[in-house]
């Protein structure tokens, strides 16, 4: 396991010089201290993260009501998301992927471009990157000072207060346009069309993977209600990118470019998710005008943690966030690509839907050990395993055993105890699973000091 280093300790820092930002101060540089990034972590995460889509008939309430909420946050702090270049990015499975690798060629091919994704798997400055290093906890943590008036207001209005979602995409923006970034890729949270990523004006680029089963109680219990969704990121007169090969998923991604006036590119889909996800990240580079060397050589740079990220390799350790159909399809395909004597797989749900359900029987039918945990975060406690245990039952295949462990880091540990050198365990279900179980090899501390997740 990585040895973490001492982060600096360091006084939280406050507003001192002066710039014109509607009469308030933007903080200057100064180091700072775990307790006091964790407290304006704490902050931010202290709004509400669940959507209140969910409270709220989809065909009877105005959405753009979200849209509307995070514009008047951002007019507020001076409209930071003008005179910047973007590339929009969302899809079932395999957004952060792409995302990532267009990010990587855009830097390969000498640009400077910003990065916004999500989840983050260990820390929040994972979701807000610069070039080849996230933001630095003392930036952040100077925003959360800065942007606290502006929060206030916001919450006083018509609005009300904006999500934590919503702060951490405005602090995004802030610090693009504060570092001069001449591209941002933006990774869609949840589904496109109200978004609060979609506050960004008319992209030059917008991208979706591909459409499957996700988020169904928000975003439609049907494939071409989640389309529609996902298509309200095409904008006006901007070049359309996809690998979805469903005929009627295609017109009706055609339709909405017909309306936009905007490009449609459609991107020859294999049996191979990576792949796919690649070859959407070349079309992108190429249109964008950067050379082969350059396209390929930003998708071999291209890294992001729990995303099938081997750990180890005797035993495989494997840390894996699917938590869909789509997503635990493409890491069953990548351990077919292995050579292992048995498989412990450690899994931990959010929620009990009919598309989280359904990484259980894939992934049961080919371990040999199953053990079910838990993780704990505001807003997002895991479903217990008890809840889980008749599905894991149901599937697994004979001979294989299951059991609980609620602590996931004795999970870990007791997987780690019965598996041999040529075994294998993958750690699945959740990002926030993958992410706890990650902290063994680069703890939160690490990732902090370096601004890096590798």
């Amino acid at each position: 396991m990585r040895s973490a280093p001492a982060v600096p300790a360091g006084k939280s820092p406050s507003a001192v010089s002066k710039v014109s930002q509607k009469g308030t101060s933007f903080p200057t540089k100064s180091t700072f201290s775990i307790a006091a990034y964790r407290e304006a972590v704490a902050f931010v995460e202290g709004f509400s993260n669940i959507s209140y889509r969910k409270c709220l008939n989809p065909q009877r309430a105005d959405l753009s009501f979200f849209i509307d909420r995070t514009r008047y946050f951002l007019k507020l702090l001076g409209s930071p998301e003008k005179k910047l270049r973007f590339v929009h990015v969302t899809g079932t499975a395999g957004k952060g992927t792409v995302s990532s690798m267009i990010h990587e060629i855009l830097l390969a091919g000498g640009q400077k471009a910003g990065l916004f994704t999500s989840p983050y798997v260990t820390t929040t400055i994972e979701k807000i990157k610069v070039n080849d290093q996230y933001i630095s906890p003392a930036e952040f943590i100077r925003l959360v000072e800065y942007m606290k008036p502006f929060i206030r207001r916001a919450a006083a209005s018509k609005y009300g207060p904006p999500s934590a979602f919503e702060i951490l995409v405005v602090m995004a923006l802030l610090y693009f346009k504060k570092e001069n970034c001449r591209w941002v890729v933006m990774e869609v949270g949840l589904g496109g069309r109200y978004d609060a990523t979609n506050v960004i004006p008319a992209d030059k680029v917008a991208v979706i993977t591909n459409i499957d089963y996700d988020h169904t109680e928000i975003l439609g219990k049907t494939l071409a209600r989640i389309a529609f969704d996902k298509a309200g990121i095409i904008s006006r007169e901007c070049s359309f990118f996809t690998s979805e090969r469903r005929p009627s998923l295609l017109r009706l991604f055609r339709r909405v470019c017909k309306d936009q006036k905007a490009d449609f590119h459609s991107i020859v889909k294999t049996r191979n998710a990576r792949r796919n996800n690649a070859a959407l990240a070349r079309a992108v580079g190429s249109h964008l005008g950067f050379s082969r060397s350059v396209i390929e050589a930003g998708i071999g740079n291209s890294r992001l943690p729990c995303r099938f990220e081997v750990v180890g390799t005797r035993p495989y350790v494997i840390l894996d966030g699917a938590h869909n159909r789509a997503k635990i399809c493409c890491t069953v395909n990548d351990l077919a690509g292995l050579t292992y004597k048995r498989l412990f797989s450690i899994i931990s749900l959010s929620n009990m839907r009919k598309d989280n359900l359904a990484i259980i029987e894939p992934l049961a039918r080919i371990s040999n050990h199953v053990i079910i945990t838990t993780t704990s975060k505001k807003d997002r406690r895991s479903v217990h395993p008890r809840a889980l245990l008749p599905y894991v039952l149901r599937h697994k295949k004979r001979g294989a055993t299951v059991k609980i462990i609620e602590d996931s880091a004795a999970a870990y540990r007791s997987a780690r105890r019965r598996c041999g050198a040529r075994d294998c365990i993958l750690v699945s279900g959740s990002f926030f699973l993958a992410g706890e179980i990650r902290k063994l090899w680069y703890p939160e501390k690490w990732v902090l000091r370096n601004r890096r997740s590798f």
